[in-house]
């Protein structure tokens, strides 16, 4: 007679009862993050990617005056033809940065360039391409079809002085950059980057240069975790490797906690006898949760280091950068901006046969296309382990699977979060 013997939840379980959702862990992280302060003042240039400290109040009208949005020629709309055609007196030629300095009468009209002002008595721009020239350019055909105020940009159409252009929190793109450049602002305040300290932990981990003894692995989750928070714009303190000692922990704890806004350590979150991370934890700060229904990432410890905000990822390379992408990027993206973001979720449909039991949100790696309709179709990129690394490499979103799905059948519609959205 054999029976299977079980201790203790554990991690190849579907369901343990008491253990935070997915959705429900982002709320708790979100309700426990504190507002970030501090600012800097950046020039325009240096400020691409960094968030908003306050809104923006444009000084000015953008256009600052009417102008023409085509070459051609600017006339009184009461001259417009409405069948048959009309020839109008051309009695000027306005370029890009000149005014004309008179009055049109009826009859008269202008020839302008794009983004010239309209002169005084005119209202309407008639484009080249549907005008014929005459007697040199000193005249001007114009045939029916046209109406009065077109290719016109009106003063303030694209921004009204006093106006909010930009608003707090907001994360600057290189179209913002040129926005504020339109307005003649050189300098903005900005908030401050997040400082956020991390090491690894382990007996067995050893950094590079350093020789292997049978048994040890070198760390790589430093380095995911580096270019992962270096994307995403924190001012970084690598603490390096520390050893799996109650003392050497609770220093670089310490260390830590001193220093930064957020902590992050890989490893140290599960349940064997030398993973004292939740332990010296609870000792110096306060634990919030550390076991959440997903895989992999089901050891994620969350709560308070001092002053500082504590993230406990799991030692496994790809349950790292799971947990970071879907728990430690929106907790980043929410102290700098001040409100919720999540990354893109699209639609495709699975070419893979994807096995699942329902209890856990799970994340499998995958890559989509594009096919020829335009719609994405997307597949498993092969063994999903948690210290599988090369899936992450070889895949460019994630197939998010949620608690309540079991296996999907090929050619059934899933869920994807593209990796180009974890910015």
């Amino acid at each position: 007679m054999s029976f299977e013997i079980r201790t203790a939840p554990s991690c190849a379980d579907d369901h343990e009862p008491g253990v935070l959702t997915v959705s429900q862990a982002r709320e708790r992280i979100l309700q426990a993050l504190p507002p970030l302060v501090g600012e800097e003042y950046l020039a325009v240039r240096d400020a691409l990617w960094r968030h908003l400290a306050r809104d923006l109040i444009s000084p000015i009208d953008v256009p600052g005056h009417d102008n023409s949005a085509m070459d051609g020629y600017a006339l009184n709309g009461d001259d417009l033809p409405e069948s048959d055609h009309v020839d109008l007196e051309v009695v000027a030629t306005v370029a890009a940065g000149e005014r004309f300095q008179g009055q049109l009468q009826r009859g008269q009209c202008v020839r302008i360039m794009t983004g010239a002002p309209i002169p005084a008595g005119a209202d309407t721009v008639v484009m080249q391409e549907r005008t014929l020239s005459l007697d040199d350019g000193r005249r001007v055909r114009i045939g029916p079809g046209h109406r009065r105020g077109e290719n016109l940009r009106r003063a303030g159409e694209d921004i009204t002085a006093g106006s909010v252009v930009l608003g707090a929190g907001r994360r600057l793109t290189p179209a913002d950059l040129g926005i504020l450049a339109s307005l003649g602002i050189g300098e903005v305040p900005v908030r401050r980057r997040i400082r956020v300290a991390f090491f690894s932990t382990g007996d067995e981990l050893r950094s590079l240069g350093e020789p292997l003894a049978e048994g040890e692995v070198y760390d790589s989750n430093r380095y995911s975790l580096h270019g992962m928070l270096r994307r995403a714009g924190a001012e970084l303190l690598d603490l390096g490797v520390v050893r799996d000692d109650p003392n050497a922990l609770r220093a670089a704890f310490e260390q830590a906690a001193a220093t930064a806004d957020l902590v992050i350590t890989s490893g140290g979150v599960s349940v064997g006898e030398a993973d004292y991370t939740k332990a010296i934890l609870e000792e110096l700060g306060e634990m919030n949760f550390w076991k959440i229904a997903m895989k992999p990432g089901r050891p994620l410890a969350f709560g308070r280091l001092g002053q500082a905000t504590f993230f406990g990822l799991p030692g496994n390379p790809v349950a790292v950068m799971v947990t970071f992408y879907q728990f430690v990027l929106p907790a980043l993206h929410y102290l700098a901006a001040g409100r919720p973001w999540r990354p893109l979720v699209l639609a495709a449909t699975s070419r893979s046969d994807l096995r699942k039991k329902p209890g856990r949100h799970e994340f499998l790696r995958g890559r989509y296309e594009v096919e020829a309709d335009g719609t994405l179709s997307v597949e498993s990129v092969g063994h999903q382990g948690s210290g599988i690394l090369t899936s992450m490499s070889r895949a460019n979103c994630f197939i998010l699977l949620d608690e309540e799905r079991g296996s999907v059948a090929a050619g059934e519609t899933v869920p994807i979060q593209p990796f180009e959205a974890f910015v």
